[in-house]
């Protein structure tokens, strides 16, 4: 609030002056200057000012004063004070009834009261006010700050300015996420929410709707909903944001409170990312721990994993997660990033924050960590582990796939179990699922160590030299080929042997001429010498392309 306009008419200098219009407003508007104008009006009259004028040149045009009084009254002035007895002698009706129908505050003073005393008095009031206001500034200042440091929260933060305002508050972070609230409705944390979740719905309007005062708050809407919005800000590093929902006028809100509480704000985030972050790391490393068997007892594994508010005694599975297109992912989405690392972490920071939410949504314990550009994840599970995994990926994917659009993750499933050894052999199953799915499937697919059987064995075959020589020497014709001619022919092979040697079903499969599927099939039996006629020769090549591509095919030829 400011200097009300009926503290200035109570000024005594003013006690005989006549109000014409605006009485039953004078308490609820504001005074925050006071100057002399005379015509024109134009841009030199700013909201919440106390206008004094002679009306020189008008008192013998009641239209042109007319012109003058609705000018002062749009330009948003609190109230006009017309001195009556040299240039104007009375104020004309219809300029007193267009101030009454608008609530206007129009005051009649005599000539013999000098502007500069009435300059003088209004700004003592103004300027005790603002040192009253200033002093008030201070000790908010001062009860948030020590708030904070003596252990506050966002929800300590929203409740006193709430208290002060009696307005709904809320405050999020970065990523509208509810740090803090309160007097906030269900309806309203629904509407947040589903802001939060769709990103849209919301619209700002432009700074100039809003009091000069304002200038640092936004309005913004949604659905229905009003509200005002300040950044919470840090190291020039936007941290979150202050919401509210303001009861009355807008303009009525304390902007100084406002900047302080979002000071506040940014402190506790700091506070609480500090802390965060040193829980992070120390769950990051026991994580990567127990996926590596790093532990010196049973007993103590899972006493440090309690303190950590992990129950390490349940059934979990570890999942792998591969991001590979993280070169194309971050040229899309590395705009307001300064450099590929502090993009990775943010988008680490995202996807970790989109597996916990899934464990949640399926009601399950989640560890989780990134080691390279791998998400180790481990799962609480039971009987029947598959459709409970694929449930949580399934919903991962679709999540991140909104957040990440184009993003592409490859799965490894390990094995599931009870008790602390179970976390390295499911570990080291997941990666070896998630290898051998990126070889053998390719990027994108999802693959359970108990589907892996087949490429384990050959995975064993090809790390013998005798099964080396066989398979190199009867495939490297084809490798070397493909690499001059660029045309595929193990793929052309693979497709033809799928389709069970049936030439029209294998060439609509490639979207190839059938005769241009001929001339590659006599190609392969060319360059290998082997006939695809011969059950013999066929199986001879394609164990030899399933061991290449399971166990050699990264391997210089």
């Amino acid at each position: 609030m400011a200097v009300s306009l009926k503290e200035i008419i109570e000024l005594p200098m003013l006690s005989h002056a006549k109000i014409h219009s605006g009485n039953r407003m004078i308490q609820n508007k504001q005074v925050e200057w006071v100057s002399v104008i005379e015509t024109p009006v134009e841009n030199f009259v700013r909201q919440h000012e106390f206008v004094l004028s002679t009306g020189i040149g008008l008192g013998k045009d009641p239209e042109a004063l007319l012109g003058f009084v609705q000018d002062v009254y749009e330009s948003g002035a609190s109230a006009l004070a017309l001195a009556t007895g040299r240039h104007l002698f009375d104020i004309p009706k219809q300029v007193i009834s267009y101030a009454q129908e608008r609530e206007f505050g129009l005051i009649e003073m005599t000539w013999e009261i000098r502007f500069s005393d009435v300059i003088q008095a209004c700004m003592d009031r103004i300027n005790h006010y603002q040192q009253e206001e200033l002093r008030r500034s201070e000790e908010i200042q001062q009860r948030l700050l020590e708030m904070v440091l003596q252990g506050g929260n966002a929800n300590d933060i929203a409740r006193f300015v709430n208290k002060q305002t009696t307005s709904p508050i809320l405050i999020a972070d970065s990523k509208g996420k509810v740090k803090g609230k309160a007097g906030c409705s269900k309806s309203i944390l629904e509407k947040w929410n589903a802001y939060r979740e769709q990103y849209m719905n919301i619209t700002r309007a432009g700074g100039n709707m809003l009091h000069p005062m304002l200038k640092k708050i936004e309005e913004f809407v949604i659905g229905e909903m009003p509200g005002l919005v300040m950044k919470i800000q840090s190291a020039g590093t936007e941290q979150g944001e202050l919401v509210v929902f303001p009861k009355n006028d807008t303009s009525e809100i304390d902007t100084s409170l406002l900047e302080h509480a979002a000071t506040a704000a940014a402190l506790a985030f700091l506070k609480d990312n500090a802390i965060e972050e040193t829980e992070m790391r120390l769950k990051d490393d026991f994580i990567l721990s127990i996926a590596n068997g790093e532990y010196s007892s049973e007993e103590r594994l899972l006493s440090r994993g309690k303190l950590l508010g992990y129950n390490l005694t349940l059934p979990y599975v570890c999942v792998m997660g591969q991001l590979d297109n993280l070169t194309d992912l971050s040229q899309k989405n590395r705009k307001g990033f300064s450099s590929y690392e502090h993009w990775f972490e943010s988008m680490i920071y995202y996807v970790s924050e989109e597996v916990l939410y899934a464990g949640e949504a399926i009601e399950r314990r989640i560890l989780t960590t990134v080691q390279d550009n791998k998400l180790v994840i481990f799962l609480e599970t039971e009987h029947g582990k598959n459709e409970l995994v694929n449930q949580f990926l399934d919903l991962l994917e679709r999540r991140l796939s909104k957040l990440f659009p184009g993003i592409v993750l490859t799965w490894g499933i390990g094995k599931s179990g009870e008790g602390v050894l179970v976390f390295k052999e499911s570990y080291d199953k997941a990666c070896v699922a998630l290898d051998l799915g990126r070889k053998q499937k390719g990027s994108g697919s999802r693959i359970d160590y108990e589907d892996t059987k087949i490429n384990r064995l050959l995975q064993s075959l090809s790390r013998d030299k005798d099964v080396q020589e066989v398979t190199m020497s009867t495939i490297a014709p084809l490798l070397a080929y493909d690499k001059k001619r660029n045309m595929d022919l193990i793929g052309t092979f693979t497709a033809y042997h799928l389709n069970n040697g049936n030439v029209s079903q294998t060439a609509r499969k490639l979207n190839l001429h059938r005769q241009s599927l001929l001339y590659r099939l006599r190609k392969i039996e060319s360059l290998t010498q082997l006939s695809l006629i011969s059950p013999d020769d066929v199986f001879l090549l394609d164990l030899s392309i399933k061991i290449w591509s399971v166990g050699l095919k990264d391997e210089r030829l």
